[in-house]
Parts: structure tokens; sequence; C-alpha cells
């Protein structure tokens, strides 16, 4: 059991767990998860670590059928410039491997956005804390639990 389901446990939270056998030479997670579980990739949320300029880590949960714009993150957050964390930064602030970041359960609580196309979605899939586990949950349950905002952040 992860720390992110472990977290949705605890809070008693309605969700649901879908697996799926992560093919380890796939580099896009996401957009195999949507093609495994058969979900729509609009349905389905990466999580994203990225550098403030200010110094702070943030979260950002992205559909997986879109990118993250970083300059709208920035906004967000207050900050001037974003840039993507490293991947062995990610992993230490998270206590999650690339590919298998949840935005539950992180080892510390960051600044996580998530964006706004969420909001229309009764339920949304992210990561579950490890690659080919994912958690079906509604959105507003993500944004009460990891204390995140709505905001714009995706782009084709």
């Amino acid at each position: 059991m992860t720390p992110a389901v472990k977290q949705m446990e605890a809070a008693g939270v309605a969700f649901s767990l879908a697996e799926y056998e992560h093919d380890p030479r796939t580099p896009a997670y996401g957009e195999e998860a949507a093609r495994a579980l058969g979900l729509a990739p609009h349905e389905v949320f990466k999580t994203l670590l990225a550098r403030l300029d200010d110094g702070r880590l943030a979260v950002a949960i992205v559909p997986v059928s879109h990118r993250l714009d970083l300059k709208a993150l920035a906004r967000a957050a207050g900050a001037r410039r974003a840039d993507m964390a490293e991947a062995e930064e990610a992993r230490r602030a998270t206590g999650y491997v690339l590919g298998g970041i949840s935005p539950l359960g992180q080892k510390r609580r960051l600044l996580t956005l998530l964006d706004e196309s969420a909001e229309g979605l009764p339920t949304i899939h992210i990561s579950g804390g490890r690659r080919g586990l994912e958690i079906c949950l509604a959105p507003a349950d993500l944004l009460r639990l990891t204390d995140a905002r709505l905001a714009p952040l995706a782009r084709r």
C-alpha cells in the first residue's frame, strides 16, 4: 500500500484503484495509463514538479493529453519563472519515483495546483504512488486533501 492510498483511506474519501502492467520501456507514463485502462486522456492527470525562481517547489497536476505551461504555473504560484525539477529532486521531495509521483501522500506538503479542466469532471485519475497504479477520485476531494488551488496550467 502506498502513502497516497493510505492518505485516501485515512481521510475516508470515496475512491477506487485501477492497476495495469507497466511497460518499463514506456517513457510517457500518463498516456500509458490512459491506454491500458481504456480512459480518455483528459480524465487522467499527471503530477509534475517544478522549481520556482524563489526556490520553492510546486506540484502541477495536468491532463496527460496536455503539456504543462511553465509560464502559467509561475503566474499561478506568484513567481516570475518556473523550470521542471530534476528527477532526483522530485524523488527526494515527494518520496516517489518519476512515473509514480502522486500528489497525495508526499513526504512534505508543497504548493499544489490543479489544472482548471478538472473542475468540470465528476472524477479524475491520478497516480496512486507507483507506476501501474491509478487512483480515481472527485477533483474536489483532491483539492481538499492537497490544499490545492485550481489554475489554468495546461496547453496543447
